[in-house]
């Protein structure tokens, strides 16, 4: 019976040894197919941002701006305003720079000024009346069209924003 009992453990050892055969490689192409199935271990960083702890109320030591030591406060209120200002959108907390340029309008004004300027030289050299009254009529239009637009209303109203 015992030679029974050793029988069955050489057995035993014998299929656990075929097993073990069994799963390792036998070629080294093999051994380096099962390393690629192991993933390798890495280092990971993880930020200290997520895992900030929410103020508690209590003082800690900290560095100001040039390394100095620093006993900061956790203030839990000044934590809830942070949180309701971060839910604001961008375009609240950085004011938009904008530019307007009248230079469209200036041009239109200055061409009308020269404009001006030949009619009243046309008016002088002009004998006849009815060139004269033409001429006249058009340089009133021509005055009147200068008042609309050569004011900040009006440039205001016509600059291109950008």
């Amino acid at each position: 019976m015992l030679l029974n009992g050793i029988d069955n453990n050489k057995e035993i050892y014998l299929r656990e040894q075929t097993d073990i055969q069994k799963t390792k490689p036998e070629r080294a192409e093999d051994l380096e197919s099962s390393k690629e199935k192991i993933p390798d271990m890495k280092d990971e960083y993880i930020s200290s941002e997520k895992n900030k702890v929410p103020p508690s109320g209590l003082y800690h030591l900290g560095q100001d701006e040039n390394g100095n030591p620093k006993v900061i406060f956790d203030d839990p209120k000044k934590a809830a305003k942070d949180k309701v200002q971060e839910g604001a959108p961008q375009r609240e907390k950085e004011a938009e720079k904008c530019t307007a340029n009248t230079d469209k309008v200036d041009r239109e004004i200055k061409e009308l000024k020269e404009e001006k300027k030949q009619i009243e030289q046309q008016l002088r050299t002009v004998s006849e009346d009815s060139k004269k009254k033409k001429l006249e009529s058009k340089l009133a239009q021509i005055e009147m069209e200068l008042s609309q637009k050569d004011n900040d209303t009006y440039r205001r109203q016509n600059a291109v924003v950008s």
